[in-house]
């Protein structure tokens, strides 16, 4: 009889090594180690990954990218949505993920696995987005979770890789990085101290460039298509020049504190040049191209879907009808953002789009009209006042 086939999601990390090496010698599983790319992983990383899972006693290991999919089906509906959660944090590691957990699934799916592992703790948001994608998309496999069940420490976990001729250096690092394309967060540290942030020393990315410089972002549809005058056909290249530009200057550092889905609040810290400079050079760019109602909903839309993806319900029913509405109101989004960049800043300096509807002949704002009269304007002003008049003629002392 062969041994029953268990799919680990494999980060290369202490708690997913322990899985795959527990499982493989403890449980007799044919262990098949898959490493979801969302963008976060240098090819030294996964190489390495490769090498290491063989050495743990993995029977297969597999690097799954599925950072195009993850722009295609997230990042765009982000960038579209100008979504930041809490207007603050990029809602990075949250939506990888669902996208990570999707591809681990699938991948399950596809060899006939049993089981589906990962080694996420009883503490976190990212035990949820595992699990209920698995629940949805694999429903008869087994969820493992050694971690969690067996309420691992870090020591247990590394003594028991040494017994068994595994050495790498798990050593219990002060910060905890995530990196993944839509920026990195931060984690330990001062920032357990609530009235501390974070050092100088706890950021990957330093300032190199003292100078200040014009970045121009072109948009077509709500899609990037230039950066500086160059045409990028592949998003995600344009999302990493972007990146390249303004972690030069060290743009795209802060601090978040929010609820996590287990009811507990958390706090953050992350550096992320793209997501800052692309939803605010975006952001400008809808100000001039949409209408006043066009913006008043999509944001109310954004912040769900933010939302959404943040709780774990992108399987949501109503998730593509959110997209659909966002990608509906980006068909004028067209033209150039202007902003100027410095060591740890930015500001907007302005928009060139022939959908620019300040260039309106009607009238300059505060300056002249052109499409009404003055006394329309007065009649206009006299019925816009009709209900306050009514009420205040018959509530005088409330008058302010």
């Amino acid at each position: 009889m062969s041994n029953k086939k268990v799919v680990v999601a494999y980060s290369g990390g202490l708690d997913t090594s322990y899985t795959v090496m527990y499982l493989a010698k403890e449980k007799g599983y044919d262990v098949y180690a898959a490493s979801a790319n969302t963008g976060g992983f240098s090819a030294e990383q996964l190489k390495k990954n490769e090498e290491n899972a063989y050495k743990l006693g993995a029977k297969q290991y597999v690097t799954l990218d599925v950072t195009q999919e993850y722009y295609a089906k997230s990042l765009k509906y982000m960038i579209y949505g100008n979504v930041l959660r809490n207007n603050c944090y990029p809602i990075s590691v949250s939506s990888e993920r669902i996208f990570q957990a999707i591809a681990i699934a699938r991948y399950a799916n596809e060899i006939g696995a049993d089981a589906i592992a990962h080694g996420s703790t009883g503490a976190g948001n990212d035990q949820i987005r595992f699990d209920m994608t698995f629940l949805v998309m694999a429903p008869k496999m087994e969820i493992i979770t050694l971690t969690r069940d067996k309420a691992l420490s870090r020591q247990e976990e590394v003594e028991y890789l040494n017994k068994h001729g595994f050495y790498a250096d798990f050593t219990k690092l002060k910060y905890s990085y995530n990196v993944g394309i839509w920026g990195t967060s931060i984690c330990g540290g001062e920032l357990l101290d609530p009235t501390q942030g974070l050092p100088e020393e706890a950021y990957l990315k330093h300032p190199t460039r003292q100078d200040e410089s014009l970045l121009k972002i072109t948009f077509k549809h709500g899609e990037i298509d230039a950066v500086n005058g160059e045409h990028f056909d592949d998003k995600v290249k344009a999302i990493q020049k972007i990146e390249e530009i303004g972690a030069a200057y060290a743009i795209g550092r802060d601090c978040n504190v929010g609820d996590t889905i287990i009811g507990i609040k958390g706090r953050v810290g992350f550096e992320a040049a793209a997501p800052k400079l692309i939803i605010e050079a975006h952001r400008l760019l809808e100000k001039s191209t949409l209408s006043k109602w066009q913006q008043y909903w999509k944001d109310q839309i954004a912040n769900w879907y933010g939302m959404f993806l943040h709780e774990s319900q992108y399987m949501e029913p109503v998730m593509p009808d959110m997209e659909a509405f966002l990608e509906s109101s980006q068909r004028h989004v067209n033209g150039t953002s202007i902003l100027k960049l410095r060591p740890l800043g930015f500001e907007t300096v302005g928009v060139d789009s022939d959908d620019d509807l300040t260039k309106s002949k009607l009238g300059e704002y505060g300056e002249m009209q052109h499409g009404w009269t003055s006394e329309e304007a007065k009649g206009f002003i006299k019925v816009l006042s009709t209900p306050l008049r009514v009420y205040y003629g018959i509530h005088k002392d409330e008058r302010r």
